[in-house]
Order: C-alpha cells, then sequence, then structure tokens
C-alpha cells in the first residue's frame, strides 16, 4: 500500500512530497517516536491525534484515520536515519522546528521522558538540521503549555 510513497522518500534525491504524502510521512515520524520506548500509550496516541487535527486542520475521525495509516507506513519504513532524511528533504527548513515541537508534545504526553525517546528525537534533530539548543527550546515550550 505505502511502496510508492517509501520509494519516494529513500530515492537518492527525494523530490518534495504532495501534502497528503508530506502529512503521512511525518505522522509516521510521531508514531515512531511513541513507540520508542517500546510503550505506544493512549495520552501519545490521543496526543498524536490532536497535534493532527490542530496542524492540518482535521476531524477526529480524520486525524485517527490518518494515524492509523501512518502506524502501518512506520512499520514499513526503512530505518530511522534515511527515513528522517528523506523527510528533510522534502520539509522546508523553517517548518522543521515545529515538526521537532510535535515530537517533543507526543514524548512528553505520557508524563515520561525515557532515555529511548531523547535519543531518538535527538538523532531526528540533528538529521533535520536543528540543533540541540533549537530542540531544548522547542521542548521548553511544549512543556510551558502543558
Amino acid at each position: 500500500m505505502f511502496g510508492d510513497l517509501l520509494k519516494r522518500l529513500t530515492a537518492p534525491e527525494p523530490a518534495h512530497l504532495p501534502d497528503p504524502d508530506a502529512r503521512l510521512a511525518l505522522t509516521a515520524l510521531l508514531v515512531r517516536v511513541a513507540r520508542s520506548d517500546d510503550d505506544y500509550a493512549d495520552s501519545e496516541i490521543t496526543r498524536i491525534d490532536r497535534i493532527l487535527a490542530h496542524r492540518y486542520g482535521l476531524s477526529p475521525f480524520e486525524a485517527a484515520h490518518l494515524r492509523g495509516q501512518a502506524e502501518t507506513l512506520e512499520q514499513e519504513a526503512p530505518d530511522t536515519v534515511r527515513f528522517t532524511r528523506a523527510i528533510k528533504d522534502a520539509v522546508p527548513y523553517e517548518h522543521r522546528s515545529g515538526v521537532i515541537e510535535a515530537l517533543w508534545a507526543v514524548v512528553l504526553a505520557d508524563g515520561v521522558r525515557d532515555d529511548e525517546e531523547d535519543s531518538l528525537i535527538r538523532l531526528v534533530a540533528n538529521l533535520l538540521g536543528v540543533n540541540d539548543r533549537d530542540s531544548a527550546l522547542a521542548r521548553q515550550r511544549v512543556e510551558s503549555r502543558s
């Protein structure tokens, strides 16, 4: 089902993704971060759905449907390094800090910051070209809203 999207994401020079594919890829990254500690908590699922509804103007049903598709894509997607690098090529720089904020919102949804989640966000932020300071500022913005 996602073979074409995965081929485009992992092509040597991925093209800019059309909006529906970019949404799906970014949602799969949120799912990957939520699953990184082997505890895909209801609070993280709810947070992902809220992020999607807010970011893309989706109804709760549409957000849950997109997340469901992303859960499947995340399982089929290549390693995080290639997957995130492909997303970097598809997402303009000015939108990447928002991606990091969304990732932190998912990690912090269950009230626990695990080493696995922290490590994955550091890796993803680096691969997206977002430095540690800006990632920390994104985390602080999320924490201040909670």
